[in-house]
């Protein structure tokens, strides 16, 4: 590789690894059917993962970017929709370490070293892909607090969720510049959960609407500065991508591994499917692919890791892992034949997971404008 784990990363790997194959990957199936799996999140919490990359002082593990994507990775091997859970709860958890008052940080982060979840709310149904013309608005309360109106839509950990960090309005005349970012608790004043999504996969995280109707929140909820909101979910979306691009890895090789096996059994024609030149070009490919993407993927957190600008790196990770994990999940489908239709054999799930990441955290469309607007503006 381009660089090495160091050993207390090595360690962590391998705890993980062995907690995704005992605790992880068992319960995905059942996920799927049933929902977000509060037994595991408890699991997660116990095992000191829900705060892993926080620092010690808060009550996290002291890890770095590099370490919170080797812990996604390993996750998604067993479970993308746990996987997910985790990337959503860490991006809005980190928006309060990197932009929260003093005061907010050691009032919220040990609270997420602890095991309290938190959601990211910045989509809205008229405002999805175009961010910017999200429509909720915050206004300031006689009080000196505020009061929030709105809703959003599509929220990951929503309707399970401790704390959500929504973005709103507080200046609708500025565009993008007006939009501010708030700390909303699940039982303030105002907030109306809706029902869970049906969902065509990523089934095991939870996912719901939002209502603010005259939310009512305290001075101190307003998190970071005024009308910097916009800039700093763009920021906490980058470090996003990076996961998405763990998660794609992982989840492909959790696909590629099944289908491996199911070929080196699987006899037709008098020898395992596995023999034949059709199927042993397949796993060339998703093997040279995945490899692909965990490069891009540590390459791009080690950059984070440094304090370099990732966003191009970030968004080339996502769009290259998300559609290549799509693509290596129907294969995988393929080589099963019609076992591979059959949720007995699990690939199918996949198939119905892999496609959540060509859409969420910046769709195909929108990454491949960023990337090649980027591209075309270098010199």
């Amino acid at each position: 590789m381009m660089f090495q784990f160091t050993e207390e990363q090595k360690m962590i790997r391998e705890m993980v690894r062995e907690f995704t194959k005992k605790e992880v990957e068992p319960r995905d199936k059942w996920m799927d059917e049933n929902g977000f799996d509060y037994e595991l999140h408890k699991k997660l919490t116990q095992a000191g993962l829900m705060g892993i990359h926080l620092e010690e002082k808060y009550g996290g593990g002291g890890g770095d970017p590099v370490t919170s994507i080797i812990v996604i990775h390993e996750i998604a091997k067993g479970s993308a929709s746990a996987a997910l859970f985790l990337d959503a709860n860490w991006l809005a958890a980190d928006l309060i370490l990197y932009h929260g008052t003093e005061a907010q940080k050691d009032k919220y982060l040990p609270q997420a070293a602890q095991g309290k979840i938190f959601a990211f709310g910045l989509t809205e149904a008229s405002g999805g892909s175009d961010a910017a013309a999200i429509k909720s608005t915050v206004v300031p309360a006689a009080d000196g607090g505020w009061v929030m109106n709105g809703g959003k839509a599509w929220i990951t950990n929503s309707g399970v969720a401790d704390y959500y960090i929504i973005l709103a309005k507080t200046d609708p005349e500025a565009g993008a510049k007006g939009i501010s970012a708030f700390i909303v608790p699940k039982d303030a004043e105002g907030l109306a959960i809706g029902k869970f999504e049906d969902k065509m996969g990523m089934r095991g995280s939870a996912t719901c609407e939002l209502a603010f109707n005259n939310l009512r929140l305290p001075a101190d909820a307003l998190l970071g500065q005024l009308g910097m909101g916009f800039k700093y979910a763009m920021q906490a979306l980058d470090g996003a991508r990076i996961s998405i691009g763990a998660i794609a890895a992982g989840l492909s090789e959790h696909a590629m591994n099944i289908a491996r096996s199911y070929a080196n059994e699987r006899v037709c024609f008098g020898k395992p499917i596995g023999k034949f030149q059709g199927i042993q070009f397949k796993f060339a490919d998703m093997a040279a692919e995945i490899r692909a993407m965990e490069l891009m993927t540590y390459d791009t957190a080690k950059m984070k890791a440094e304090g370099l600008r990732h966003t191009l790196e970030a968004a080339e990770t996502k769009l290259f892992s998300g559609t290549r994990c799509t693509q290596i999940c129907l294969e995988c489908q393929q080589i099963l034949g019609g076992n591979g239709y059959s949720k007995e054999f699990h690939v199918e799930r996949f198939v119905r997971d892999a496609k959540l990441l060509e859409i969420g955290e910046g769709t195909n469309e929108i990454l491949r404008m960023l990337i090649g607007g980027t591209v075309l503006a270098q010199k």
